[in-house]
């Protein structure tokens, strides 16, 4: 591994912001003619022509400005350096590829780094149809950018009334009959639920207040490494897949086991 100063999490968030413009720029090139939809395997689980295509533009712009970290993404094979820096990027290109398929606006791509102790150091999610754009740095905070404002975010008033938890499903019909067993002691303590589908942005929402929390089982890295950054950042607990963080109520357990989570801080 190549001996290099502890990279500046601001400097990776600049590289993190540029690949995930790059990704939605793609995005928003959105063609009905264009899109070559495919199943990756389970019912449900989309790839259109745009997941590779905005995956290599965010994967040229990583290698270009940072060409001895090591990036992984949801489409492309692992591309790792002969003298890696330490540094890993974990990209998802389009989250939300069903969205995007049917021209639902929740959709982003989303570009996180990792050092080796596993620490998350700057993320971003780009949503080009809601012209918003969402970033963190590893202690600067979340911010967003939307129709020409900016905003610091501070998660969702933990007094409001009338709570919204944000939650997603799995493809799996054996899982999902699972989370729907378990969905009403879920609820417990919220007025009602919220499927975007799109993790990235669900974590996002807590983050901006649009949402009071989220519970999702099963999720992949590259679908919580940027949201759950920003939310974090947001001054929100977070507890993703495996971490010893996760602390969840049995109800949580039998509904979203292995689950990237966040509550608002008591």
């Amino acid at each position: 591994m190549t001996e290099a100063p502890a990279p500046d999490p601001l400097e990776l968030l600049d590289v993190a912001r540029q690949a995930a413009a790059a990704g939605a720029a793609v995005l928003a090139k959105r063609s009905e003619a264009g899109l070559h939809v495919e199943n990756k395997g389970a019912s449900g689980d989309w790839v259109t022509a745009y997941d590779t295509e905005a995956e290599y533009a965010v994967r040229e712009v990583i290698n270009r400005l940072r060409p001895f970290d090591t990036v992984t993404g949801e489409e492309l094979e692992a591309s790792v350096p002969e003298e890696p820096s330490g540094i890993r990027w974990s990209v998802d290109p389009l989250d939300g590829t069903t969205n995007f398929i049917r021209n639902i606006p929740f959709y982003a791509t989303s570009v996180a780094a990792v050092n080796a102790d596993g620490d998350w150091l700057a993320g971003a999610v780009h949503a080009p149809a809601l012209v918003r754009v969402y970033w963190a740095a590893r202690g600067h905070g979340a911010w967003l950018a939307e129709h020409g404002s900016l905003r610091r975010l501070h998660g969702p008033d933990p007094e409001r009334t009338g709570k919204l938890l944000g939650t997603g499903f799995s493809y799996e019909p054996e899982v999902r009959t699972e989370q729907y067993a378990g969905l009403a002691e879920l609820m417990e303590g919220y007025a009602d639920l919220r499927r975007l589908g799109s993790a990235a942005l669900d974590l996002c929402m807590v983050a901006d207040g649009t949402l009071d929390a989220y519970a999702e089982r099963g999720l992949n890295e590259h679908d919580f490494a940027a949201g759950a950054l920003i939310a974090e950042e947001a001054g929100l607990t977070v507890g993703r897949p495996g971490s010893p963080q996760r602390r969840m109520g049995d109800a949580e357990r039998l509904a979203a086991v292995t689950t990237a989570w966040l509550v608002p801080p008591s």
